[in-house]
This record gives C-alpha cells, structure tokens and sequence, in this order.
C-alpha cells in the first residue's frame, strides 16, 4: 500500500487468521490501484474475504468504510477484475 496512513475496517470478533485474509485482500485491492496486481491472486485472496465475510451486506459495509478511508473500492475492483482477461489487473482512481 501507499505511505498514506489509513485505518482498516476490521471485526474484534474475527480471529487472527480471518484478519490475515482480509487484511491480504485489503492489500490487494489498493494494489491494484497503485502498481497493479496479478488477476486471479485477487480472485483467490476475494474468495479468501468471502469465507470471512459471507454476507453481502457486511461485504458493502466493509467497502464503504475502506473507500471513505482510503478512496479504494472494493466493488470498483473486483468488478474489474471479473471483467478483464489480463492477467495483470491495473485500475486508475
């Protein structure tokens, strides 16, 4: 991620390896934003995000609080990323 200093929306009641996944796929999807990433490792981490947070509500939640906090869109991306056939995924603010 940039040197910009912004907070993750997380849950206290995840355990430590759920905050692994999500914080991978945080990092993924700022990624993509800043110098690209690999497509399908961000398919895989989403998949990892998803077992965390099934509910599509909570994902919608979780992606408000992660745009206003570092103007990156979880949906923006991962829209992205099911629509491209690179294998690198770089998208533009």
């Amino acid at each position: 991620m940039s040197n910009e200093n912004f907070s993750l929306p997380l849950d206290a009641a995840w355990s430590t390896s759920d905050i692994i996944k999500v914080t991978k796929f945080y990092a993924l999807v700022a990624d993509a934003y800043e110098t690209g990433v690999n497509r399908e490792s961000l398919l895989m981490a989403y998949r990892d995000f998803k077992e965390v947070v099934p509910m599509k509500f909570e994902e919608k939640q979780l992606d408000r609080e992660f745009t206003a906090a570092s103007g990156y869109s979880i949906y923006q991306t991962m829209k992205a990323a099911r629509e491209a056939t690179q294998a690198k995924l770089k998208l533009s603010l």
